[in-house]
């Protein structure tokens, strides 16, 4: 492939000039959508980072999201509650005949949905591909994040299908083990595999799936993200779904991947596992603490704005940036 492979904890961004004075200066929206929102974050469309009240918040104070697709007959109702507020919509659907039908019920009742994610563990698919050609058929107003792939060649095909975003990781999540189960995937190479797909794309690209840290995000924009999604750092939260639990007097929230037993309710192809994640007190708090770090990236960078990270220089450093912690 003649391409250099890293993860996140393999590089450092290298300093320029800062050109401001302090850091609220920086300004860290990004525009998806024909929106634009405070940072280019999105909480992962899983049911123990997601749920309506979550939603119709973030909504409510200019942050992306995306519904999970784990209680399909709600879909319809938080479409039109959501627009009742006066929000956006922002639904996630897979590609079984079912979901056609749920499309083509939307489209006859004039019930459009802002956007639509087409969330597949495998999205480089004919099946995919198709569910985007409907979609963009009988709901051409909304906008399609189609994925999840790994490869530039991914990229095109659903793009030249009509995807206006593609959303790129095959298992480098924390609670994912696509890579254990199969042997494929992102997972150890996530970032260079988003730089990869970045060069191809010609549509925003949304980094899903391997960010541990804040400074990840920075490193996320600068390899060509528009979006970055993330699961285990936004679970655990006060308003998170999920139980708490106390264990030697530390508290913690359950998070488990999409395709895990505790999701599917079953024992087959599965390729998710349950954890705990640290109580992380406020979810509002988080989101300011990433927003915060992103406007030092910024300054660090030697910018005012995130396209300022996209190019400064970096290096490989191969696994040393946490000397051993």
């Amino acid at each position: 492939m003649g391409m250099e492979i890293f993860d996140y904890e393999d590089i450092q961004l290298i300093p320029n000039k800062c050109v401001i004075n302090s850091r609220s200066e920086a300004d860290t929206t990004v525009e998806l959508g024909g929106r634009r929102f405070k940072i280019p974050v999105v909480p992962a469309n899983m049911a123990t980072v997601i749920n309506d009240d979550i939603a119709k918040w973030l909504a409510s104070n200019d942050y992306f999201y995306i519904m999970h697709r784990f209680a399909p007959e709600t879909r319809r109702a938080f479409i039109e509650t959501m627009h009742a507020a006066q929000l956006y919509a922002s639904i996630s659907v897979g590609v079984k005949a079912s979901e056609y039908d749920f499309i083509n019920d939307l489209a006859v009742n004039q019930i459009v949905p802002e956007y639509i994610t087409i969330d597949i563990a495998h999205g480089h698919a004919d099946s995919v591909i198709a569910m985007i050609k409907h979609i963009k058929d009988v709901l051409p107003d909304s906008f399609v994040i189609a994925g999840n792939v790994a490869t530039p060649a991914a990229v095109r095909d659903l793009e030249n299908a009509g995807a206006d975003a593609t959303k790129v990781g095959v298992g480098p999540g924390k609670a994912c083990i696509t890579k254990v189960k199969t042997g494929f995937g992102t997972g150890g190479w996530q970032l260079a595999a988003v730089r990869w797909c970045a060069k191809a794309a010609r549509k925003p690209i949304i980094a899903d799936g391997g960010v541990r840290t804040n400074g990840d995000i920075a490193k996320s924009i600068r390899f060509g993200a528009t979006m970055v999604m993330i699961g285990s750092m936004l679970a655990g939260h006060q308003e998170s779904p999920g139980n708490i639990l106390k264990i030697d007097g530390k508290t913690y929230k359950q998070y488990y991947g999409s395709a895990s037993e505790t999701q599917k309710g079953e024992h087959k192809n599965v390729e998710g596992k349950q954890m705990l994640v640290p109580y992380r007190g406020r979810l509002v708090d988080t989101l300011n603490e990433m927003q915060e770090d992103l406007q030092s990236s910024i300054s660090y960078s030697g910018g005012r704005d995130l396209k300022a990270i996209t190019k400064c220089d970096y290096v490989v450093v191969k696994n040393s940036i946490y000397n051993g912690d």
